[in-house]
């Protein structure tokens, strides 16, 4: 299916509702059509394109509800769809948590989508990829990567007259390095909504430099040290913060923002005054869209500012319970930083260690964030302002609430994205202080 513009989507969904004798009936419908190209041994191994479609169809009878989905939109399939949700809701049992569909909502014009990254051809995407192998092979190293584009539409309409419609592109890198003797490796990774912002050449640049640095890893104690993070490394332990800010869970003790007697640390300081973490939908170096997948309107929220809990997402089922209003997740995580450059990070560092990513992290202690994983493709110690040699390889225990509050110093924010979520995030280096290495991992 091509992509629908906002006019075919409306008038595709307003048939499935006609087909509804439901008491309510919320159809969303999504698209997109995009292509990949994926390297590895310095050499392209696959080359293709992916169009997808689907239809979903949620059905209403007072509390008890069904789900269909179906990709194909011939009348007489439409029909089935309905009728098969509206069955699976005649047997289900009442949800006792059941919310009715949202009326009509007001939301702003979103700006993820960019016609000249819908545009991206075959040869655009063996271009950049030519340019990332030849970077390898004048290092001498051996690459791996993938580069993907996508655009895509999604929409939603239900029986009582909400309507929302978004378009967005993407476009995702990432790549590998390993010097030819296995014992080096770098990592770099970038993704954004206009491929014109995509330096293919700047980011394997930068693994390759990686990946040079680090072969004759040296083995150091593990302890508690200043460490520079890097944006990506930042990336996968905020998230696990950042994705926690459920109101349920804090109210219900199952939630490091928890207190005592069903309280909770809404309002109170919980970080470095440093630290402001928002998510805005219009926000230009990230845009999301502007609609949650339940119909409310994503607007700018303030998650944390100067330290302090400002607020928590609800679902509307705890939003009612609560009487507060039904704030929905973030789409996205913006945290302010300062003015200097990872670089100027490093100059200003005594004794440290710069951490370019962080991988298979897992959750030791959900109450208190504490965090495990280990450290990858390209970890170096730092000594009176410079990298004097890599080092091998640590698994740490840590919890992103402990590191931000022992904060030194923030750089400038930067597009990055998550190794584990691929969630696009813009964020700061962080230099903190007694970040906790456990032990030394052999991996490269």
């Amino acid at each position: 299916m091509p992509i629908l513009t906002k006019e075919e989507a409306q008038a595709l969904m307003k048939k499935v509702l006609s087909y509804s004798k439901a008491d309510e009936c919320e159809v969303n419908l999504y698209g997109s059509d995009g292509g990949n190209i994926r390297y590895a041994r310095n050499s392209v191994s696959t080359s293709g394109g992916v169009s997808q479609s689907t239809l979903v169809v949620s059905s209403a009878y007072g509390k008890k509800s069904g789900v269909a989905t179906i990709n194909e939109f011939d009348d007489a399939s439409l029909a089935k769809v309905v009728k098969r949700s509206e069955d699976l809701a005649q047997l289900a049992p009442e949800n006792p948590e059941f919310v009715s569909f949202l009326g009509p909502q007001q939301y702003a014009d979103s700006k993820t989508y960019v016609e000249s990254t819908a545009a991206i051809s075959p040869k655009d995407r063996a271009d950049a990829v030519a340019t990332s192998l030849q970077i390898a092979k004048d290092n001498k190293q051996i690459a791996a990567g993938f580069l993907e584009n996508s655009a895509g539409f999604s929409s939603m309409m239900n029986s009582h007259g909400l309507f929302a419609y978004n378009t967005a592109t993407n476009v995702a890198f990432n790549v590998t390095l390993r010097t030819e003797d296995g014992k080096g490796s770098g990592y770099a990774s970038k993704g954004y909504n206009d491929f014109s912002q995509l330096d293919v050449k700047k980011v394997t640049a930068v693994a390759a430099q990686k990946a040079g640095g680090s072969s004759a890893a040296k083995a150091i104690e593990p302890g508690k040290y200043t460490v520079i993070l890097e944006p990506a490394a930042v990336a996968v332990l905020l998230e696990n913060m950042m994705f926690a800010l459920d109101a349920r869970q804090a109210d219900e003790g199952r939630s490091f923002l928890s207190k005592p007697g069903g309280k909770t640390k809404l309002g109170e300081k919980l970080v470095d005054e440093r630290v402001v973490i928002y998510s805005d939908p219009l926000n230009t170096d990230l845009p999301t869209k502007t609609w949650a997948d339940d119909g409310r309107p994503q607007e700018k929220i303030t998650w944390i500012d100067k330290g302090i809990v400002k607020n928590l997402y609800y679902s509307r089922y705890w939003a009612q319970k609560q009487n507060v209003k039904a704030i929905p997740g973030p789409d996205s995580m913006i945290m302010q930083g300062g003015t200097q450059s990872l670089e100027d990070l490093i100059k200003g560092t005594d004794k440290g260690i710069l951490v370019t990513r962080l991988w298979y992290i897992r959750s030791v202690d959900p109450q208190t964030i504490l965090l495990t994983g280990l450290t990858r493709d390209g970890t170096f110690y730092i000594e009176n302002g410079e990298i004097k040699f890599p080092v091998k390889n640590f698994r740490f225990n840590e919890s992103p609430v402990i590191m931000l509050n022992n904060i030194e110093a923030l750089g400038k924010p930067e597009r990055c994205v998550s190794g584990e979520s691929t969630n696009h995030y813009l964020l700061p280096p962080i230099k903190v202080q007694d970040f906790t290495f456990t032990s030394l991992s052999d991996a490269v």
